[in-house]
């Protein structure tokens, strides 16, 4: 009987696999035909396939690079240098999009008529422009308007922003390193601070000060490296000089070019409309007599929202969420549209159409993009079970 049984349930599982089975085999048949189809098609036309230009020198230059790049360099470190100006767009629009949308999501909620209604036109203005032309509006409306460099708007002598870009200070650090080794066992004593808390307050009920610790750690143990371990900073303040007549430019610091200030400005609040509806829509979705009950036995709203709406709001707000950092990622590759050099530009863009390699370059931008996609969607995945409810 227990044979019989198991024959039936063996037959069940085969019938579920065989739709799957015939879905991936249809998939390689088509993989395969258009495979079959480009290598016909450039065998006929004499074209070569593969990845060897990589190693040849590219004869461009780059506008901005966060390593050290000239024309002498291959197309791999064009590619690369590329790759860094988009994951560097993406992170800090990430950054700055997360701060605004949860700054303008708890907004909307707010009983302050006057901070609920700014937040509100902010979400629905900026969510309905296109982002091109958000992007248009920050690059050739508003910082093409800024001073010439002669005449820059002066931050307290130390900071100068000019229709060229924006020229902060470069920071030079002495036994970095050290700094560095500093701020990663705060960071670590930190995550286990904030766990041995959280056991604390769920078996015992009481609250440690996590907060202050945590300041006192990641302000604390750097602190100690500059007093006792040798470490110190100094700063290369920008300088004008004048070349000319007429040409001005700076000397020193660090220089961030229009397009990346724009890029950033607007992938951010872009973004930032649909993160602060996610947020929105997260805290709503908490019971409204958990509040109560928390406000019953004498917490605070500020501790309200971070110990009981927050940790059960995240479970509403990091899936969309997760959604919105991929489309700003992607969303990024807009950057070509005012000359921002990212992937697109540099390697899609200029490396294309010097190499003529295009089924090559096209498969490793896209192989990038999906790439980039996929670690955030496994991170966020991961965060996301992290932070989940879980039953006891």
């Amino acid at each position: 009987m227990n044979f019989k049984n198991f024959k039936i349930d063996l037959s069940n599982k085969n019938k579920n696999l065989i739709p799957q089975v015939l879905t991936v085999l249809f998939i390689l048949l088509i993989v395969i035909y258009f495979t079959i189809n480009v290598q016909n098609n450039m065998g006929n036309r004499g074209i070569s396939f593969g990845f060897g230009f990589l190693s040849q020198e590219s004869s461009f230059d780059i506008t901005f690079s966060l390593i050290d790049y000239d024309g002498s360099h291959s197309y791999a470190r064009a590619f690369l240098v590329g790759l860094l100006n988009t994951i560097l767009v993406s992170a800090i629009g990430i950054f700055f999009a997360t701060i605004l949308g949860v700054t303008v999501g708890i907004a909307r909620l707010s009983q302050n008529y006057l901070i609920s209604k700014a937040a509100e036109w902010y979400v629905e203005i900026f969510r309905n422009i296109p982002l091109i032309l958000q992007i248009f509006f920050w690059y050739f409306a508003a910082l093409r308007a800024l001073p010439l460099t002669v005449d820059s708007i002066n931050f307290y002598d130390i900071s100068y922003l000019n229709v060229k870009g924006w020229y902060v200070p470069k920071f030079l650090w002495t036994n970095f390193s050290l700094f560095f080794y500093s701020l990663v066992i705060a960071i670590i004593s930190i995550i286990f601070v904030s766990k041995y808390a959280k056991k604390q307050r769920d078996e015992f009920g009481k609250q440690l000060p996590t907060f202050y610790i945590s300041l006192g750690l990641i302000i604390g143990l750097p602190l100690l490296t500059f007093l006792f371990g040798g470490v110190s900073l100094s700063f290369e303040i920008p300088e004008l000089e004048q070349l000319s007549t007429t040409v001005y430019v700076y000397k020193g610091g660090v220089s961030i070019i229009p397009e990346l200030i724009s890029l950033a400005l607007a992938l951010s609040m872009y973004t930032a409309t649909f993160i602060a509806e996610n947020v929105r829509a997260g805290i709503l979705g908490v019971n409204k007599g958990q509040k109560e009950a928390a406000a019953s036995i004498g917490l605070t709203k500020g501790q309200i929202l971070k110990l009981v709406v927050m940790p059960q709001a995240l479970r509403i707000i990091i899936p969309p969420t997760t959604n919105q950092y991929l489309n700003l990622t992607k969303n990024s590759s807009l950057a070509a549209a005012i000359a921002y050099p990212d992937i697109v530009l540099v390697f899609a863009g200029t490396a294309l159409m010097q190499t003529g390699r295009a089924i090559e370059i096209i498969s490793i931008t896209m192989f990038t993009y999906l790439s980039l996609s996929l670690s955030i969607s496994l991170f966020m995945n991961w965060y996301n079970k992290k932070m989940a409810i879980k039953e006891k």
